[in-house]
């Protein structure tokens, strides 16, 4: 089956996804911080202290009702202070706002899965790294990882895939960028400071992150991996420009920004992998539910949604569009 650049960028999200999965568990279960200050890089910081607008709101219309999306991206500048101007207006006249779920974990079922589950996490047999990952595949993790860690058998124990979003996020830190910063969690304040109601939406879960991992066949791993170490090799610059394109409000730079050849494979590689494929639509399908449910219930609703999902080809914003709402960008 041949791949083109649309299902390569329909497919993206369920990529970070799985990273970012990937972080939160190693990131609780290890009890030393990897965003510890690492020595100085090649990247400027990108540090904002003042307030910024981020990207307008997209309205939808249907039913006789209204929701707004407020589009999100990570990683984020570390420093940002951030306040919308427009969300405030916005829930003055929102009945509900729509956030996506933060995973149910904590330490003690972290430890539980790294008992249960350490097969997923970590390289088994007493092995290391390095005798799992093809030779020219760790040369390119151990040169970075000289870079970004003080310690030379970092992330030594853990599969490659995670080991990889470790190194990402260190790298992250470097680059004045962080993936932990979380809009919706803001959203949610403003949202209590205005006595507007907030609903969880379970857009997926740790179950479904774990499903992904378990079945995730070695050669997409691989190249997984290689997309991993190219965006942190080439890639570091596309980020900060990506961050600084959605503090101004600049959806279109968002969307000329391109992505490694290398992680165009992996992508493609997820498209033949079909776990991928049915936790993306699981994802843009439990939103697509919530906005309807409240579109048709005249409840005017603002949900915070990740870029991704939004602007991909046949993403969310065409699929609310098929189904007969009307989309104005901001």
């Amino acid at each position: 089956m041949a791949f083109t650049a649309s299902d390569s960028r329909r497919r993206a999200s369920v990529l970070r996804f799985i990273l970012a999965g990937s972080l939160l568990l190693t990131g609780l279960a290890q009890a030393r911080r990897v965003d510890a200050p690492p020595a100085a890089g090649t990247l400027d910081e990108v540090v904002v202290t003042g307030e910024r607008a981020g990207p307008g709101l997209w309205h939808v219309r249907g039913h006789g009702s209204e929701a707004w999306i407020l589009g999100t991206i990570s990683p984020l500048p570390r420093e940002i202070s951030w306040r919308s101007l427009e969300v405030e207006r916005t829930l003055a006249e929102a009945k509900v706002v729509l956030v996506g779920k933060p995973f149910e974990i904590n330490i003690f079922r972290v430890l539980w899965l790294f008992i249960t589950e350490r097969s997923l996490l970590m390289v088994p047999g007493g092995r290391s790294l390095k005798d799992v990952m093809p030779a020219q595949l760790y040369a390119r993790f151990a040169l970075l990882r000289s870079k970004y860690s003080k310690e030379p058998d970092e992330w030594a124990r853990y599969r490659p895939i995670i080991a990889t979003a470790f190194l990402e996020r260190a790298a992250l830190h470097q680059a004045g960028l962080s993936a932990r910063l979380e809009i919706g969690a803001e959203v949610r304040e403003l949202a209590h400071k205005h006595d507007v109601r907030v609903e969880d939406v379970k857009v997926a879960g740790l179950g479904d992150f774990l499903a992904a991992l378990k079945t995730m066949p070695p050669e997409t791993e691989e190249k997984c991996v290689a997309g991993a170490l190219a965006t942190i090799e080439t890639g570091l610059p596309r980020l900060v420009a990506r961050a600084q394109a959605w503090i101004t409000g600049d959806i279109e730079r968002i969307q000329s920004l391109p992505e490694p050849a290398e992680v165009d494979n992996c992508v493609a590689a997820l498209g033949s992998y079909p776990r991928a494929a049915d936790l993306l639509a699981q994802i843009r399908g439990t939103w697509l539910g919530a906005l309807e449910a409240h579109l048709t219930r005249g409840e005017p609703a603002l949900a915070v949604i990740n870029m991704d999902l939004l602007l991909q080809p046949g993403g969310l914003l065409e699929e609310l569009r098929t189904a007969g709402y009307s989309v104005d960008a901001p």
